[in-house]
């Protein structure tokens, strides 16, 4: 019979001894999630793409020195750290980079599928490939992430994945469909792993933030698309998002995020699967 006390924490480095995997992991959200993790004891591995040419999106590529600045701010936390640049659309290589740090670190405790895409564009304006695209890297690349990490989450006794998702995972999403069908889809592939391997003590859980303070909202074309103008300034921007909550929040930092995860990731949250987590100031009530 599991045993069903509370847990002890006597070590509030509460993930100690664990190691996290995470993809977006060069800036952003990815980075922020490293960092967390990493100073609540966790080791980290970090894979983000560093590659020409870019899938595309609102921002330009993670380079290798942004993915390095991650490990460094890692290691000056005092986990370890390795670097994998790789493409989670690649479920092959994904596999084999994440086989060989897994037998270097001994094991794998918590994956973060965090890489995501991000374009904007009427609904009869989406083209083909950025249709793909999106689908490619935000359902796809959640999808082979989970796929590689699997076995040596069950090889470990289980483990915690939490999947990046958003808002427009749970609602509609005006000017970005292709980003709320793909987002959509992971919900579906979260609630069917939490089923499907909850034997395995794997959980399997997603946090949908609302617009995060990162250059991913942080440019003109998502300014017109949150404000409806194309002559729309930041701080209109910055308005209209702030309406569209309860506690008329503007944007939530990558550190909000990253808390929530910290969360979902340790076992103050052993019992807790399947779930899709707001991270919107309310957003979703409205």
């Amino acid at each position: 019979m599991r045993d069903s006390r509370p847990p002890q924490f006597p070590d509030r480095r509460r993930l100690a001894g664990k190691v996290a995997f995470i993809t977006g992991a060069a800036r952003g959200v990815g980075r922020s999630l490293a960092t967390t993790l990493a100073a609540n004891g966790a080791d980290i591995i970090a894979l983000d793409l560093c590659a020409e040419p870019a899938p595309g999106g609102l921002t330009g590529p993670p380079t290798s020195a942004d993915l390095a600045g991650t490990v460094h701010l890692v290691e000056q936390l005092g986990a370890r750290a390795v670097a994998l640049p790789g493409d989670v659309r690649d479920r092959p290589a994904l596999t084999a980079a994440l086989d060989e740090a897994v037998r270097r670190f001994g094991r794998l405790d918590i994956v973060c599928a965090n890489a995501g895409l991000f374009r904007i564009a009427p609904t009869l304006e989406v083209s083909d490939d950025d249709w793909q695209a999106t689908i490619d890297v935000n359902l796809t690349g959640a999808w082979n992430t989970c796929r590689a990490a699997l076995p040596h989450l069950i090889a470990a006794g289980g483990g915690s994945i939490v999947i990046t998702n958003s808002t427009a995972g749970l609602r509609g999403a005006p000017g970005a469909i292709h980003y709320a069908a793909s987002k959509h889809g992971v919900v579906g592939l979260t609630r069917t792993i939490a089923k499907e391997f909850g034997a395995h003590q794997v959980r399997c859980n997603s946090v949908h933030p609302t617009a995060i303070n990162t250059p991913m909202i942080q440019n003109e074309a998502a300014r017109r698309t949150f404000a409806g103008s194309a002559s729309a300034t930041e701080a209109e921007a910055a308005s209209a998002r702030a309406a569209r909550n309860p506690l008329g929040v503007d944007v939530v930092e990558p550190e909000d995020v990253a808390n929530a995860v910290l969360w979902l990731a340790g076992d103050e949250a052993r019992f807790v699967t399947g779930v899709s987590l707001p991270v919107d100031a309310g957003m979703l009530v409205m």
